[in-house]
């Protein structure tokens, strides 16, 4: 069985957002003349890094909801600036939108079981909410309203 990660994405204020930081980051790797691979860094290697690797995503928190998840394609060991070990997981850059998911502060990355992860979004999934902003559709939804 697969295995999630969630974590909290702070200072982002949307999943756009997210996105243009992140390429803006392997832009600024490509022209530092080093490996543009998107990774996020932590301080720990999950201990359950070969079921994350197999088919497991990294769901990410915006603004107090799950709203989008990135494949983990792998951990690696590495050395922080301080010469500590961290790990490095390597993302897919293909940002996946998922159903609004409400989600309380933490600090780190949590597992998350597969039975919990919100589910995708399909290309015209939230077309049911019309102009509606996304955490209202959200809500409706869970009232059972939409």
């Amino acid at each position: 069985m697969s295995v999630n990660l969630v974590k909290m994405c702070v200072g982002i204020e949307s999943v756009e957002h997210l996105a243009l930081v992140q390429a803006q980051r392997m832009e600024n790797a490509r022209e530092a003349g080093d490996d543009p691979t998107l990774r996020h860094i932590t301080r720990h290697m999950p201990k359950r890094a070969p079921e994350l690797c197999e088919d497991g995503s990294i769901y990410w928190v915006v603004r107090g909801f799950i709203a989008v998840r990135q494949r983990i394609l792998a951990c690696e060991r590495r050395l922080n600036s301080e010469g500590r070990p961290s790990c490095g997981l390597v993302l897919d850059p293909n940002l996946v939108r998922t159903q609004l998911k409400p989600s309380r502060p933490f600090q780190g990355w949590r597992y998350l079981k597969v039975e919990k992860t919100p589910p995708d979004l399909t290309n015209g999934e939230d077309s049911e909410a019309g102009d509606i902003p996304s955490e209202m559709a959200n809500e409706l939804r869970n009232l059972g309203l939409l």
